[in-house]
């Protein structure tokens, strides 16, 4: 299948592409070095703030959302734009098409009623405020979404939360006011799919807890964070449901599909980042008396890489077309063979060019080990490979081995 991207797309990733080059690259350093004063770790930093700024004034801003509420764009246009933003793990928040404000915007604007709307996707979509998404449990498999044992229980005219979640992106931020939380409104239900209902949470509502934020490879990725958090007899208003009791799970599947594509298309922008980066050092580094780039390893190792990133990025793009032309549950095998090839995908030539820079690969001279982390994490986040992979190959005996394109 041969992609011919749209003039719209073609001129928003020029535009994309010169942002990035001319105003995100040069400071990229300097967020880190913003994030690092520990009294300031999860505020945003003031780079990213005025970048923010001058991303919204171009017209740069909520480009992944279609409809009313954003540009327009199908998936397919924007999944090469994403890929320009993966490039800097922290860069899609200046254009406010980062994780989990992404997912939490698309499910207030597809699900939300207009009070919900008002209230928090209006200050979302012009980037005042952030959220955070709480689903995983500590105390269950929550790749069985089924498994989540946090109660919502309706007391009157109010719902009252208790459970405890971890990895809860997004909600260490200093600008986070928002949770959506899942949990289950109905444990006895005779269809283990409709126990469970998603509800607004206000951070600051009493009985919200953060107990500690959580580190992946030793990294806190501050200043989003992702805490472990308890809700300890939260009460809300019965208005926050989201959809209405028992949809949680179909809130859940309609958020997650699209959000495997972001994932994808901003980690096919770190694997060729990472490939050029391999070159450039491939020809300025000697050993045992020769370039690198003239040891057949080092020429196996990008020749491979090459090829991996152009079979995963024309695989996620055949899923964000068939996702545009019928619609995301047609496309979920698609979406799902995506994130099973892509983050492994990355990992790999990350890894591949961790091992040509050597030492400098691992320390902080290089975005590489930020990005290894982001892509091993992925392997597990949104849903684990083994997960994705049991529901292909269900699909596929079913269909006695014909494609799911």
């Amino acid at each position: 299948m041969d992609f011919q991207h749209s003039a719209r797309s073609l001129e928003l990733q020029e535009r994309v592409r010169r942002f990035m080059r001319t105003h995100v690259e040069p400071v990229e350093e300097l967020y880190y070095e913003q994030v690092k004063p520990e009294a300031t770790r999860y505020k945003t930093p003031q780079v990213l703030q005025d970048l923010k700024r001058l991303a919204r004034e171009q017209g740069l801003w909520n480009l992944f959302l279609s409809g009313e509420h954003g540009p327009g764009l199908t998936n397919l246009e924007y999944a090469p734009v994403k890929e320009i933003m993966g490039r800097i793990l922290w860069a899609p928040e200046v254009f406010n098409c980062s994780a989990p404000d992404v997912g939490n915007m698309e499910v207030l604007a597809n699900y939300g009623t207009p009070a919900q709307q008002e209230r928090w996707l209006t200050p979302l979509l012009e980037g005042r405020i952030r959220s955070g998404f709480s689903m995983t449990e500590p105390q269950v498999a929550s790749s069985d979404a089924t498994n989540i044992q946090c109660e919502i229980k309706c007391d009157g005219d109010s719902y009252v939360i208790n459970g405890r979640k971890w990895f809860t992106s997004g909600a260490m931020n200093e600008d986070c006011e928002i949770l959506i939380a899942m949990g289950k409104t109905a444990p006895d239900h005779p269809d283990r799919h409709r126990q469970q209902s998603m509800i607004l949470v206000p951070k600051a509502t009493p009985g919200v807890r953060i107990v500690r934020d959580m580190l992946t490879y030793g990294y806190d990725d501050a200043p989003v964070g992702h805490p472990e958090i308890v809700y300890d007899n939260v009460r809300v208003p019965a208005e926050n449901i989201l959809l209405g009791e028992g949809r949680g799970f179909e809130i859940a599947q309609g958020r997650l599909g699209p959000g495997r594509i972001h994932h994808c298309m901003r980690l096919i922008g770190c694997a060729q980042r990472a490939l050029e980066l391999m070159c450039q050092r491939a020809v300025s580094r000697t050993a045992f008396g020769k370039p690198l780039a003239e040891q057949g390893s080092v020429r196996e190792d990008i020749a491979n890489s090459f090829c991996e990133i152009a079979q995963a990025r024309l695989l996620t793009l055949q899923a964000a077309d068939k996702m545009d032309r019928e619609g995301n549950k047609a496309a979920r095998d698609l979406i799902a063979a995506a994130k099973i090839v892509v983050p492994s995908m990355a990992a790999r030539v990350i890894d591949r060019a961790i091992q040509i820079h050597g030492a400098a690969g691992v320390s902080q001279d290089t975005f590489l080990a930020r990005a290894y982390v982001y892509a091993r994490f992925i392997r597990i986040g949104d849903g684990p490979d083994q997960v994705h992979l049991a529901a292909v190959g269900k699909e596929l005996i079913r269909r006695g081995g014909v494609g799911v394109a």
